[in-house]
C-alpha cells in the first residue's frame, strides 16, 4: 500500500480506483490482517479515500443535475441555481 497520508495521489486517482483501494482497505481491517499501528494508518487513508469518493459523486451529481430535456424531446444543460 503507498503512503497511507499522502493525498497528492488520492486527488489525482478516478472514483472506480479510489472505490477500489477503500474496498480492499474495508476487506483487510475486516479480516484482522493488520496490526494497530497499520490499522489505524489505513482507516485515515480509509478516511480520504471515502472524501475523494464522496467529492466525485458529488461533482457527477451536479452534472447529471445540469442536463434537461425540453418539450420537444431535445436535450440540453441548464446551469444549477444556487440555493436549492
Amino acid at each position: 500500500m503507498s503512503d497511507p497520508v499522502s493525498t497528492s495521489d488520492i486527488a489525482a486517482m478516478s472514483f472506480e480506483d479510489a472505490l477500489a483501494e477503500l474496498e480492499q482497505i474495508v476487506r483487510r481491517l475486516e479480516a484482522g490482517q493488520v496490526k494497530l499501528d497499520e490499522a489505524i494508518q489505513c482507516y485515515e487513508r480509509g478516511a480520504q479515500l471515502k472524501s475523494h469518493c464522496e467529492q466525485k459523486l458529488n461533482e457527477a451529481q451536479q452534472r447529471v443535475d445540469r442536463i434537461v430535456i425540453g418539450p420537444d424531446g431535445s436535450v440540453g444543460a441548464e446551469p444549477i441555481k444556487l440555493g436549492q
